[in-house]
């Protein structure tokens, strides 16, 4: 394996439970990983939620197809729908990206509906099997956290579907310790998360010293979350391929370029 991140040290601000596969790849190539996650996953177990995710699993047999929108959903959502029965033999499933199909693979699914490249609603709604002749007038459970773009669904009632929405899961915004992140002497950031670049950005923001952090060329796997970067002062913004292959191979370009030099030791 090449070591093209060799001396360099990149902040992954994702949550840590989706990180550490990122965080090796990083390792591989030399390079070190400086953990500062920005979101926190937490279960959704209010009652109430709890409560809906009960029904819902009693009635898993009048939905047509259950999309995950995430690795969390799979975590959070799967094990609270399969507590009433079995799955039905006709539910399908679907989900967005290679992390939450592999999920949803490890958790006995064959069929798993997902698109190989561009790994959002776009790429969803693009798939034959979410064309407005498919989905009309069929029931799609959607599993997410709380809040999150509502382009899929919007789009799918568009088409005709049923859409129900229900949360498994919340997002907690994290306050890394700036100052540690400073005197590690980073060479770049990658932000995975509309949101947790928003928050990010507050926090520099309201931190003189460490406003130098914006100065850092950042990696997003999608051009929405560059483009965000972007309008909020990061002046040095790269978008790349998604999943870890995708930014692996967009930090190894730009520093194999000689665009920045390695910190020393």
């Amino acid at each position: 394996m090449t070591q093209g991140l060799a001396g360099r040290r990149i902040v992954v601000t994702r949550p840590a439970e989706q990180a550490e596969s990122l965080c090796q790849a990083i390792v591989a190539r030399g390079g070190e990983a400086l953990r500062a996650p920005l979101i926190a996953i937490e279960a959704a177990d209010d009652a109430a939620t709890r409560h809906e995710l009960a029904a819902l699993a009693l009635d898993l047999r009048s939905f047509d197809l259950v999309f995950f929108v995430s690795a969390n959903a799979v975590q959070h959502g799967l094990s609270a729908l399969r507590l009433a029965s079995e799955w039905p033999s006709h539910l399908g499933v679907a989900t967005v990206g290679p992390g939450s199909a592999a999920a949803l693979h490890a958790a006995g699914f064959e069929r798993v509906i997902a698109p190989t490249a561009q790994f959002d609603s776009e790429a969803v709604l693009a798939l034959p099997e979410f064309a407005p002749d498919r989905v009309r007038g069929r029931s799609i459970l959607v599993l997410r956290g709380d809040g999150g773009r509502e382009l899929l669904a919007d789009a799918l009632r568009e088409r005709g579907a049923r859409v129900r929405l229900q949360t498994c899961y919340r997002r907690r915004m994290l306050a890394p310790d700036l100052p540690e992140l400073l005197a590690a002497r980073p060479d770049a950031l990658v932000v995975s998360s509309s949101e947790a670049l928003r928050s990010f950005e507050r926090q520099l923001a309201a931190n003189v010293d460490a406003a130098v952090l914006r100065l850092l060329p950042l990696f997003a796997p999608h051009a929405r979350i560059a483009a965000l970067a972007e309008s909020l002062g990061f002046p040095v913004v790269f978008t790349t391929e998604g999943a870890d292959a995708g930014i692996i191979a967009g930090l190894e370009r730009y520093f194999a370029s000689g665009a920045g030099a390695a910190s020393p030791d």
